[in-house]
């Protein structure tokens, strides 16, 4: 019985030993602790290439083209040029009949001939009859006969010069040559064919190289291809119907005058080089084109970015590894990347993947994570 109460007496003393010693754990457990670092990957912010660009529907033109009207009236007598040949300035192309032309000019010849002699024939008379009036050997009158005969004789010339001139021009005319260098189009006449100057349209040339394509900008983008304008030369994708890609160096020759009201759009025309001849005059194709958002630029992660209300943000780590939200403005996105083009800098550390566990002032523990490869953006427009 002794030995039972003792038994008893030694677990009730280690039971009120360990329920001590439990209390004082439970009391250290029960101590205020610090706020928890959220585990998190940083990004450090960069500038990185952005080779941005927009698309335009464009149309080939030629920037050197000139139409072969008839100056003339007559018959085409005579082609001396195959369709799309390419010809040389000055080469003669389309004869028009010039058997009246020639004979008009060879009877303008002759009316100077005459002119010229009755004005010979009028000095000397007035020359003749001023020496006689010296002597009081003739009337007045007769002198100043003489002196009005002269002039006429003179007037006379002039118009048969001028005569002359007109024959010579027609002669000329009816004879069409190439007034540039290039390519000719598919004639519009044969032999044979009436023509009426001024109207009738025989053929057209122009110039393969360099060639022009015409594409329409929004007007708001006027300001950015002034500047590629004044910059001279820069690199546009031409892709063709058959998306192939046109890699060659142009530049903007011309900006249009006005913008079209009913479109908000204005012409822009460009100019490359073609010595393949592989644009021709009429074509369509897309015009790759630089924008405002092409070259260095600050990217991010796209995962980085919190959005509420449409407002944009992301959260930048500070002192004390604490995070604040950062409102950022963004541009243009590619794949898992977007341009940022306010609020951020380069240097600048924010937290690039975990945001959804984060709140303002929360501390995070950070980890590094890579820096991206320069941005392809997608096309636009």
């Amino acid at each position: 019985m002794t030995k039972n109460i003792s038994l008893i007496s030694a677990l009730a003393i280690t039971a009120l030993l360990s329920a001590c010693g439990g209390g004082d754990k439970g009391a250290q457990q029960g101590q205020p602790q610090g706020p928890q670092a959220v585990p998190v990957t940083t990004y450090t912010v960069s500038k990185q290439l952005v080779t941005n660009k927009d698309a335009y529907p464009g149309t080939v033109v030629a920037l050197n083209e000139v139409e072969l009207r008839a100056e003339v009236n007559g018959y085409i007598t005579g082609i001396f040029v195959a369709d799309g040949q390419s010809v040389s300035k000055g080469q003669k192309l389309y004869e028009i009949d010039r058997s009246r032309y020639l004979a008009a000019y060879q009877a303008a010849q002759a009316q100077v001939l005459t002119a010229k002699a009755n004005l010979e024939k009028a000095r000397k008379d007035a020359e003749r009859y001023q020496r006689l009036a010296q002597q009081d050997a003739i009337a007045k009158q007769r002198v100043d006969y003489a002196q009005a005969d002269l002039q006429t004789a003179q007037a006379q010339l002039t118009s048969a010069n001028a005569s002359l001139t007109t024959a010579s021009t027609d002669l000329s005319r009816s004879v069409i040559v190439a007034p540039v260098s290039g390519k000719i189009g598919i004639a519009g006449v044969k032999k044979g064919s009436l023509v009426t100057a001024g109207n009738t349209l025989i053929n057209t040339i122009s110039s393969p190289d360099p060639i022009g394509v015409d594409i329409y900008v929004n007007q708001k983008d006027i300001s950015q291809f002034s500047r590629m304008q004044k910059a001279g030369k820069a690199v546009f994708n031409i892709v063709l119907a058959d998306n192939s890609v046109y890699n060659k160096e142009g530049k903007i020759v011309a900006i249009d005058r006005q913008v079209d009201p009913q479109t908000g759009t204005i012409r822009v025309r460009t100019s490359f080089s073609n010595a393949g001849n592989e644009l021709t005059a009429g074509m369509t194709l897309n015009v790759e084109v630089p924008n405002a958002e092409a070259g260095e630029q600050i990217v991010i992660p796209y995962a980085a970015v919190t959005e509420q209300l449409g407002q944009f943000s992301v959260f930048l780590i500070g002192d004390s590894s604490k995070v604040s939200a950062k409102p950022v403005k963004l541009g243009v996105k590619t794949e898992d990347k977007v341009v940022v083009s306010e609020g951020l800098k380069e240097g600048d550390v924010i937290v690039s993947e975990g945001v959804q566990n984060l709140k303002e002032g929360s501390v995070v523990q950070a980890g590094d994570a890579p820096a991206g490869a320069p941005v392809a953006a997608p096309k636009g427009k």
